[in-house]
C-alpha cells in the first residue's frame, strides 16, 4: 500500500481521466449547478487531460497505490514582469476511495516544496467558495483565502483565491 508520487506521462491518461471525471461528478455535485457537472463530458475531459499531458504549462503529478492512479496536481512557477517567481496551483483531485489517505497532503507538499526550490516564495490556487471540504483541507495545510474572487463564465460558480507563503 506505499505510494508513489511522480511525474504524469501521457501513457497515464486513462487513469488521470478516471480520478478527474470521478472527482468532476461526485465531489462537483452540490458545488457546480448539474448543467455545469454535465457539461464535463469524457471527450472534452479527454481532449483537456491528452493536451495537458502531451505539453504541460507547468508540472503534472501522479499518486500511484497498488499500480492504479489515485491522485493528480497540477502547478507551475511563472515570471512576473517585476522578475518575482510566482507560484501556482491549477489543480489537485484526489479519487474518492483514497480520501482521508495522505493523497492530497502527499501531491500537494510536492507541489509546494517544487515551487518554492523553483523561487516562488508563496503560492495561489483557485476554489469553488461552496467546496467546503476542500476549503477546510486547504485551512488545515496552511492556505489562507486572500480576498481575491472570480466567477468563470465555463463554470458559474464563484471561486475563491486561497494563497500559502513560505518566504
Amino acid at each position: 500500500m506505499s505510494l508513489q508520487v511522480r511525474p504524469a506521462t501521457p501513457d497515464d491518461l486513462s487513469g488521470v481521466l478516471e480520478v478527474f471525471l470521478a472527482c468532476w461528478r461526485e465531489s462537483y455535485r452540490g458545488v457546480l449547478p448539474d448543467a455545469g457537472i454535465d457539461a464535463m463530458t469524457d471527450e472534452r475531459a479527454e481532449a483537456l487531460w491528452r493536451r495537458v499531458l502531451a505539453e504541460p504549462v507547468g508540472v503534472v503529478l501522479v499518486a500511484v497505490r497498488d499500480g492504479g492512479i489515485v491522485g493528480i496536481t497540477r502547478y507551475a512557477a511563472t515570471t512576473a514582469d517585476d522578475g518575482r517567481i510566482d507560484g501556482a496551483v491549477h489543480s489537485l483531485y484526489v479519487s474518492s476511495r483514497a480520501h482521508g489517505g495522505g493523497i492530497g497532503g502527499a501531491l500537494l507538499a510536492q507541489a509546494t516544496a517544487d515551487l518554492r526550490d523553483a523561487g516562488a516564495e508563496a503560492a495561489t490556487l483557485w476554489v469553488f467558495a461552496a467546496n467546503a471540504p476542500s476549503i477546510g483541507f486547504y485551512e488545515a495545510k496552511g492556505w489562507h483565502p486572500d480576498g481575491a474572487t472570480r466567477t468563470q463564465p465555463e463554470f458559474g460558480e464563484p471561486e475563491q483565491r486561497m494563497r500559502k507563503e513560505w518566504a
